[in-house]
């Protein structure tokens, strides 16, 4: 039986059978306007976790870096031309969190499941910031010299020691001070983070690892990482990081997105991986309750189990369906 869009099941009331024909079926969605409250509530402390996360990256980004020795014998790898950013900073977010956030929105159109969306959204949030906050609280523990550092610290190409033949610079204080942040890169991260969480998330809810042999898919799943990566290496052809800081920027955004992700969704090769957590003990709940005070003709489960099927199935069932189906009973 391949009954599509029938999305999170409520109640079932007044089903009615006349010659193995379904009359009457009612559903209603776990949208924004019926649960979207609930659910915020539900999770009022992570949101407030978030906002503190946003402080404590204000709070890291103004306190600045380590201000590492540099030698005249280190420039030779620090005398890279200074570039602006092929990546501006402002499009950071654009790509590692709006553009998730959007496609977050589509599914919940199409699946009307405010649990999915919630969760992603917060997931998504909780590792770009999580990852913020430690990629800045590494860049300003090392220290570590921008391979244009030398141009930063001496913009008019003389350079000038102390006693103990460290660098004397006379550029600008948030040039230099920007020099000093190079290890990990925080571009790379962020876009492995957010894109990186984009990856599973997509990856469970296209079934990439169904056993089905749809290698195609994984297109799909690899775009994002792919766009990440390109950001990486675009750090390192604008002389603004080593290739170490990209390497590991890449590692700590895909470790912390993972780790997110797995806290609200299955992991993506599970069978259950199409739907949050929640989605399942909601429908759980449902069920029991439907066991505890059956209606008197008893279908109650059944449309339950129906939801099931229906969720399971996802996109590989033939789109032709329709509620007309459901309610001519039609197989």
């Amino acid at each position: 039986m391949a009954w599509r869009d029938m999305i999170s099941f409520c109640s079932l009331q007044n089903f009615s059978i006349y010659q193995g024909r379904t009359r009457e079926v009612e559903f209603c969605a776990h949208t924004i306007k019926s649960h979207g409250a609930t659910v915020a509530r539900s999770h009022m402390h992570d949101w407030l976790i978030l906002l503190l996360l946003v402080i404590i990256e204000i709070i890291l980004y103004i306190i600045g870096p380590f201000y590492r020795f540099v030698g005249k014998d280190m420039m030779t790898d620090l005398k890279y031309p200074l570039k602006d950013n092929t990546v501006p900073v402002w499009a950071v977010p654009m790509y590692a969190v709006l553009l998730p956030i959007a496609i977050f929105v589509l599914f919940y159109l199409r699946r009307r499941d405010v649990y999915d969306l919630h969760h992603s959204i917060l997931g998504l949030l909780f590792a770009v910031l999580l990852t913020a906050v430690l990629t800045d609280s590494i860049k300003n523990a090392v220290g570590r010299p921008r391979p244009d550092f030398f141009w930063r610290c001496f913009p008019d190409g003389i350079d000038k020691y102390d006693q103990w033949g460290n660098v004397v610079c006379h550029g600008k204080d948030s040039v230099i001070k920007e020099g000093h942040k190079s290890f990990p890169s925080g571009h790379t991260s962020w876009s492995f983070a957010g894109l990186g969480f984009l990856s599973l998330y997509l990856s469970g809810k296209i079934k990439a690892f169904d056993r089905n042999g749809h290698v195609a898919k994984l297109c799909i799943v690899f775009l994002p990482l792919l766009l990440a990566s390109l950001v990486g290496v675009s750090r390192v052809d604008d002389y603004w990081h080593h290739w170490q800081d990209v390497f590991a920027g890449g590692l700590l955004g895909l470790f912390v997105a993972a780790f997110c992700y797995l806290q609200f969704f299955p992991a993506p090769y599970h069978t259950e991986g199409w739907g949050p957590y929640a989605y399942f003990r909601a429908l759980e709940e449902s069920r029991s309750n439907s066991r505890q005070n059956p209606p008197a003709n008893g279908l109650t489960l059944l449309a339950a189990e129906v939801q099931v099927v229906n969720q399971q199935s996802g996109p590989d069932h033939n789109s032709s369906s329709s509620t007309d189906d459901i309610e001519s009973g039609r197989k």
